[in-house]
């Protein structure tokens, strides 16, 4: 491969630049305990082909749709593990308040989204937090465009419908 058509930007540029988002991904996808393996195993996978990537390359949309499938993949392993009952894992400090996502905040959200079918949940993650086209949403859940739109509107008006009902007193 000639060394014209590697990409030129160190790739420790392209973990700050798209860190942020594949984080968020991962997070409204698997949950803020599986995000972290999830979002090391996409810059992992994302360095060894980062040299073959086109220059002209959709680097978020590469991104991200390498995190859709490691999410994937965790999600199959996930289903595959026994769980044992009633252990529950401990919460982690916060160093930053400000690096805590809305998730890990608020366990209510969490609920709430992890209650939505699977393609309204990447639909509405790929679309609101990653910012993405509805057309490559449609082909990263192996649907269209304008299935993937209706999965997200589906996703948002069920997050409004059960997102913020108060807990019986």
């Amino acid at each position: 491969m000639s060394a014209s058509r590697s990409p030129t930007r160190p790739f420790a540029a392209i973990v700050d630049e798209h860190g942020p988002v594949v984080m968020r991904v991962v997070r409204a996808l698997l949950g803020p305990a599986d995000a972290d393996d999830a979002w090391s195993e996409t810059f992992l996978s994302a360095l060894e082909a980062y040299p073959r990537l086109r220059p002209d390359s959709n680097v978020r949309g590469w991104l991200v749709t390498i995190a859709h499938r490691k999410a994937i993949d965790q999600l199959r392993g996930k289903a595959r593990r026994a769980v044992p009952a009633g252990d529950l894992p401990e919460p982690r400090p916060v160093d930053d308040p400000l690096d805590v996502s809305l998730l890990e905040r608020d366990p209510d959200l969490w609920g709430a989204l992890e209650a939505l079918p699977f393609k309204q949940r990447a639909a509405v993650a790929y679309h609101h937090l990653a910012g993405m086209p509805y057309a490559e949403i449609g082909a990263l859940i192996e649907s269209n465009e304008s299935a993937a739109r209706r999965s997200a509107a589906d996703g948002i008006a069920n997050l409004r419908k059960t997102y913020g009902r108060g807990t019986p007193s």
